[in-house]
């Protein structure tokens, strides 16, 4: 039973013919809204989430299914010591599939290892979201047509941001591709990421504190916020929260088609005037997730037999 638990479990060609089928939901909704008939997502998410888990749960409902979700982990067997390998066994006799995200690096793993139906992971303790990646690659696949000759600055929180480090594994695998890594010392890209990837596939990087200074460089800006659940101590998220903040002032020196990206929630890092500015992405970002999530389900339903 295939599950998706990192982005690289996809090849590229999957990821476009994934991107082929979002495009195609975009201009033909209805052709695709009774493929998940009688078919149910399930929901298990272990820490709070609003766009990922409506996203899932929208993309069901618009490919003809059904939704069954868990209210919260302190109302779920889990808060009686149920672990998540005798979880998924239970969920996997009422859904067909199931979406999970949990504050433990790996639980997501051994969901799929456990579950008999396929796992998405919705995002596993500050390791991957490749859901959200698939999000960011249809959102730079429709501003820019291409994969291909990007410089792509990664602000903010570089070491617990999981969406930076699947985004930064998607996109490592596409030629001509340049990263800039801007962040706190305290908050660099952790150096796995740097030596198994960058490193290991003689990929170019520069590492800055400076974003001011890299911005007349980039193709894309993806912003992130500074975490606050993932600090284990309140005074140096503090300190740390407030110290990238993208302002109208400081894009004067972007490229006019640079786009702006950002997973989302949004705390104070990019002013809301910034959403004025036709190079922001973010929203867009959002609605990009629901397609191709609904792309992903349908592939996953379709390779397990039961659509």
């Amino acid at each position: 039973m295939r599950s998706i638990i990192d982005i690289l479990d996809l090849s590229p060609a999957e990821i476009e013919e994934l991107i082929a089928t979002a495009m195609d939901i975009i201009e033909n909704p209805a052709k695709y809204a009774e493929v998940c008939r009688g078919k149910k997502l399930a929901t298990l998410f272990f820490e709070p989430s609003t766009r990922t888990r409506m996203s899932f749960e929208a993309a069901m409902y618009e490919l003809g299914g059904n939704v069954i979700s868990m209210a919260g982990a302190a109302t779920s067997s889990a808060s009686k010591g149920e672990s998540v390998a005798d979880t998924a066994k239970v969920i996997s006799c009422y859904a067909d599939i199931i979406a999970m995200r949990h504050p433990k690096e790996g639980a997501a793993l051994v969901a799929a290892n456990n579950a008999s139906v396929p796992v998405i992971n919705a995002g596993d303790g500050g390791h991957c979201h490749p859901t959200q990646t698939l999000a960011d690659l249809l959102t730079i696949y429709r501003e820019k047509g291409r994969f291909t000759d990007l410089t792509i600055g990664f602000c903010g929180d570089l070491k617990f941001g999981r969406t930076v480090h699947s985004l930064i594994n998607a996109m490592s695998r596409y030629p001509g591709v340049k990263f800039v890594l801007i962040s706190p010392e305290e908050l660099k890209v952790p150096s796995y990421v740097k030596k198994d990837v960058l490193q290991k596939k003689g990929i170019p990087y520069v590492q800055t504190t400076d974003l001011e200074g890299a911005m007349p460089d980039l193709d894309i800006l993806y912003m992130t916020r500074v975490q606050k659940e993932r600090f284990f101590n309140e005074e140096d998220y503090l300190r740390l929260k407030d110290s990238y903040i993208l302002t109208p002032d400081k894009l004067k020196n972007a490229k006019l088609d640079m786009n702006i990206l950002h997973p989302l929630p949004r705390v104070n890092e990019i002013s809301v005037k910034v959403d004025e500015d036709p190079r922001a992405c973010y929203f867009k970002q959002v609605l990009n997730g629901k397609y191709m999530r609904m792309a992903l389900m349908r592939k996953l339903l379709k390779e397990a037999g039961t659509i």
